[in-house]
Formats: structure tokens, sequence, C-alpha cells
């Protein structure tokens, strides 16, 4: 079974978010000679996930903007 996949990580730029292992951003373990990869709210920003079916299992609800 993969890992929840954060919607709002506190810092998305120490993790490289490419597979399932989540490595710190400076021991990447893949091995495949990239660099890391981007959280997409590091990409889209903090609303990200309103904007498409990602199909995640998520570890934590999409914020509502109307709630206060």
């Amino acid at each position: 079974m993969a890992k929840k996949f954060p919607l709002h990580p506190k810092h998305p730029e120490r993790i490289c978010w490419g597979c399932d292992k989540y490595c710190a951003a400076d021991a990447l373990m893949c091995g495949n000679g990239s660099g890391r990869t981007q959280h997409p709210a590091e990409m889209l920003g903090e609303d990200w996930y309103q904007y498409g079916d990602w199909g995640l299992e998520v570890d934590d609800p999409p914020k509502d903007p109307s709630a206060g």
C-alpha cells in the first residue's frame, strides 16, 4: 500500500516527492541521476488539489476557503 500523500506539507522543499520513499532532498535513494521532484504545491500553488482529479489517497482533507 502506498503512503498517503500530504496536501500541505510544512516544508515540501526538504523532500523529494517522486516516489513513495519521500527521501530527504540531500539523500535521494532512487539513484536515477535526476534531481529532486517538487511537491505540486511548489509548482502549482497551495490550492493545487482543487483543480484536478489527481487520484491520490491524501492524509488531510482539502482546506475549505469559505471557512474562517
